[in-house]
């Protein structure tokens, strides 16, 4: 679990954590198949400082306890857990998969004596059973007391083990450190687990409120994500290999492109970069609760595919690029420096494409921001969505636009005088545009890139 980043329009004395769903394991043979990469739970969120770029012209009952079938044995898979934060660490996501620290044994212990007297539980054994079971409580006879919508309906008994217990201590003291850590702000819990299990993390939260009722139980939401399939015969074994696949094939296509640069000692932070942007849009370009289907094949990625994160960065680079380009003539005396924007003759700006970025990239994107680069976690029921899609699919377009522009305008022309004018104009044009695709790339948390 960890604390994000200050959500978008949202006060700073909002808290949110999200929560691996590390509790209440599946059955062993319902388990997604351990060939398919995992989909990195991260639901992106706008940085609180996102630009608003623009140009400065247009501002713009309860019965007998039913009988309980026998609990499958079943305990967290360490290495899967290992591995998603293994790669969600080269990934840049700051999310431990760990707990710091042993579980409060006081919490776990107050909390058996609360399920020992609590008129939910069903059956209670004398001690832990040859599955580990401590008790069986009635979860929807707590939904109905509670007046609680949302839940899946099926929700009945839930048979509580330590671990489960001890998983639940460990989320209840993030939550009390982040609220700690300012006094006064609101907390808010996010789950984000796959479609499978989804019923399981439903009865981790019932638990959780029936246990300790009070404002941080009852700030609870669920962001479920859809499973990963793969087309390749050949599929990584865990997410460390994918990672790894994706950063040997962009390394490859970048050997083609650049040839011997590509071996620079400095590519390898360039490396990284495109590796984490093909990967996030691979997985958050899709929206979150349908299927993603990844071409693990040699031509699956590259770095000319105009719907991928590395050409959203090699676009980044160009523009990054074209003003260090600029920065280094006007310092050099070969152009004038860039005067304020009321100094500049926009009606010079009379090409399709300059309006094209303005008009539907440039004007557009606080709207954007507002609606898809945030969490509603003010939203009624249990669900959120987060629309990464939109984010993915507006930083795509937004680059192939700018590429079509920027391969047909010749925007640093000859020392002329009389070229001057657009050439200021188109400038301003531009670095609005690349105010605006740094502040999309960190609604992804994605560092905008410098150079290829």
């Amino acid at each position: 679990m960890t604390r994000s980043l200050p959500l978008s329009e949202t006060p700073d004395s909002h808290r949110e954590y999200r929560v691996r769903p590390k509790l209440f394991r599946r059955h062993p043979e319902q388990s997604a198949p351990t060939g398919s990469p995992a989909r990195p739970a991260t639901a992106p969120v706008a940085d609180g400082d996102a630009h608003n770029p623009v140009l400065p012209s247009p501002e713009p009952d309860s019965g007998p306890p039913p009988r309980l079938p026998p609990r499958p044995a079943s305990a967290p898979d360490s290495r899967s857990l290992s591995e998603t934060g293994a790669l969600l660490g080269q990934l840049g996501v700051d999310w431990p998969w760990a707990p710091e620290a042993p579980s409060p044994p006081e919490t776990v212990a107050a909390w058996k004596r609360a399920l020992s007297q609590c008129p939910h539980t069903v059956a209670r054994e004398p001690g832990p059973g040859a599955d580990g079971t401590l008790f069986a409580v009635r979860l929807r006879s707590f939904l109905e007391q509670q007046g609680l919508q949302g839940y899946d309906p099926s929700l009945d008994v839930l048979r509580v083990t330590e671990e489960e217990l001890r998983a639940l201590a460990e989320v209840e003291r993030a939550a009390q450190r982040s609220l700690a850590e300012a006094p006064g702000s609101a907390c808010t819990v996010v789950h984000v687990v796959s479609g499978e299990e989804e019923l399981q993390q439903q009865k981790a939260d019932l638990l959780w409120r029936m246990l300790e009722p009070g404002a941080l139980s009852a700030a609870q939401k669920h962001l479920v994500c859809g499973p990963v399939k793969a087309t390749s015969a050949s599929v990584p074994e865990g997410a460390s290999q994918y990672y790894q696949l994706r950063q040997r094939q962009l390394h490859k296509a970048s050997v083609m492109k650049y040839g011997d640069l590509a071996h620079d000692e400095s590519w390898t932070e360039v490396s990284r970069v495109l590796t984490s942007a093909a990967i996030r849009f691979e997985m958050l370009s899709t929206a979150h609760r349908s299927q993603i289907t990844l071409d693990l094949a040699d031509g699956g990625i590259s770095t000319k595919g105009t719907r991928s994160g590395a050409f959203v960065m090699y676009n980044c680079a160009r523009l990054a690029t074209l003003f260090q380009t600029y920065q280094q003539a006007v310092e050099q005396g070969t152009y004038p420096a860039l005067p304020p924007p009321p100094e500049l003759d926009f009606s010079c700006l009379r090409e399709e494409g300059e309006w094209l970025l303005l008009f539907n990239h440039i004007l557009p994107f606080p709207e954007l921001l507002q609606q898809a680069a945030q969490l509603p976690i003010s939203s009624s029921g249990i669900r959120i969505t987060a629309n990464t899609e939109a984010v993915c699919r507006f930083l795509v377009q937004l680059s192939m636009d700018f590429s079509s522009y920027y391969n047909r305008v010749h925007v640093l022309g000859e020392p002329l005088p009389h070229l001057f004018p657009p050439m200021l104009a188109r400038l301003q044009l531009l670095s609005a545009v690349r105010d605006v695709l740094h502040s999309a790339l960190a609604t992804l948390h994605l560092p905008p890139l410098n150079q290829v």
